[in-house]
């Protein structure tokens, strides 16, 4: 008899105990859970849990001690993060939707990915800032850059943050490498391996694979069209007494829905009145047209940790984003900091800053905005030929989250058009609870070209 995920009830028992050996809830020398306990763990016979043993260890993945029960064999093995959690189909796994956009041959299409277009980024202000940077005897081109990071940009920062209620002084903010590694900084200095982290459901989906590496639980709770679902976000809070909630600010990712300000203030009072300290990711803050309700204006920085970059407006190649946070947690996120990364990234700083105070900047964005709004209809309007409806329609942003026809599965769909040379990013992907296997997560800066609707029908037909 087989399981639904494929594979013998023994090579299932088989592959839990690799799972846990693989993400090191078992190490070397511990002693692998009992054979009546993980009969019932597994729902399966004593004696299929027998044999499954028997074979790991004539594998030697497991020893057996007389008297003693099996124990884990070896050394511990380099971490495997695609081996954490439930083994799931490549094709709505995390890492693997991640991967395929970086490692993808050049004329691939790429309307799951999480980026504008290089023709869209603003190359021309980039090469002027660089040529600046290179004539100016002021710049810091080679050396390492202070702790906190470059003290003009933090106050330029700090500036930028006024303009939406965030009050932080140049010295509660730090700069990082990028959005991804202020939000790593904030979850090693807050974080225990075990402890819980709530997310949306969906969420960015590399909240998922970097919350593994981080040894921790993590619940969902069901994002609505305004907000986290508060009832069952009070009772996950209950249930599983989280330590941290990673959010996004402005349009959410994967789905485009905003804060509202009514479920901003419930959602700060929940967490108060439960412990719990909220990472709110503003990376996409430049794309907004009316800035949507931040949680750190409201909160005044004490129980939330407010994130930025600008990957996604500025430069990919170049990366940096900052932390903004309560005062006497800034010195520990500084020690993180340099135990990890040391001085940080100088000269992408020098020319972040260069680009944000030109002028031009700020007419780059008005441009982008109007260009995300005509794609926005662009791909709406075709993708609604062919099915697809939005679970909402989004007023500022990249994203349109679209459900497929009914009985289209998102996972399959994406693995046949990786064929056609065409990266999707299926809800899955997105999805904790892995109930958005009928959803799509569509870049319309990346939906231009008539080939990803063609690869998208084909695959659907098929």
């Amino acid at each position: 008899m087989t399981f639904e995920s494929g594979g013998t009830r023994v090579d299932q028992v088989m592959a839990a105990i690799r799972q846990r050996i693989a993400g090191r809830a078992l190490q070397p020398g511990a002693k692998a859970p009992s054979i009546r306990a993980f009969a019932v763990a597994m729902g399966v016979s004593k004696s299929t849990v027998v044999e499954a043993y028997d074979r790991l260890a004539a594998e030697g993945v497991i020893q057996a001690r007389r008297g003693s029960g099996f124990y884990v064999a070896g050394r511990t093995p380099p971490l495997a993060l695609a081996e954490l959690g439930p083994r799931l189909d490549r094709s709505i796994d995390p890492l693997w939707v991640s991967r395929q956009s970086l490692e993808t041959w050049p004329d691939a299409l790429k309307p799951g990915c999480g980026w504008l277009p290089t023709d869209w980024m603003p190359q021309d202000a980039v090469r002027r800032a660089l040529r600046s940077l290179a004539r100016s005897e002021r710049a810091n081109l080679t050396d390492y850059g202070p702790p906190l990071g470059l003290p003009a940009l933090r106050q330029h920062l700090s500036r930028r943050l006024a303009e939406h209620g965030v009050e932080a002084p140049p010295g509660q903010i730090m700069l990082a490498e990028s959005g991804t590694q202020a939000i790593d900084l904030v979850c090693r200095f807050l974080l225990e391996p075990g402890d819980t982290v709530m997310v949306d459901d969906p969420c960015y989906f590399n909240f998922h694979a970097m919350l593994r590496a981080h040894r921790v639980q993590v619940v969902g709770a069901p994002w609505t069209a305004s907000g986290p679902d508060l009832e069952a976000f009070e009772l996950a809070l209950i249930e599983h007494r989280p330590r941290l909630y990673i959010t996004n600010s402005g349009p959410q990712n994967p789905t485009g829905a905003i804060l509202t300000p009514v479920v901003a203030h419930r959602l700060l009072k929940l967490a108060e009145r439960h412990g719990v300290t909220i990472v709110e990711d503003d990376i996409y803050a430049d794309l907004e047209i009316e800035p949507a309700p931040r949680l750190a204006a409201f909160d005044g920085l004490d129980r939330v940790v407010h994130i930025g970059s600008f990957s996604k407006t500025l430069s990919a190649a170049a990366r940096c984003g900052f932390i903004a946070a309560r005062a006497d947690w800034i010195e520990g996120l500084v020690d993180l900091k340099v135990a990890t990364s040391f001085g940080g990234g100088q000269l992408a700083a020098e020319l972040t800053l260069a680009i944000l105070t030109d002028g031009g900047y700020r007419r780059y964005l008005a441009s982008l905005r109007e260009r995300l709004a005509r794609a926005r209809g662009e791909t709406l309007r075709r993708l609604r030929t062919m099915g697809l409806e939005p679970w909402i329609e989004p007023q500022a942003g990249m994203f349109l989250w679209m459900a497929l026809p009914e009985g289209v599965d998102a996972a399959r769909l994406a693995q046949r058009a990786l064929s056609d040379g065409v990266v999707l990013a299926p809800g899955d992907a997105f999805s904790l609870s892995q109930s958005a296997r009928g959803y799509m997560r569509f870049n319309v800066a990346q939906c231009a070209d008539g080939r990803v609707y063609e690869a998208l029908e084909r695959a659907m037909r098929a």
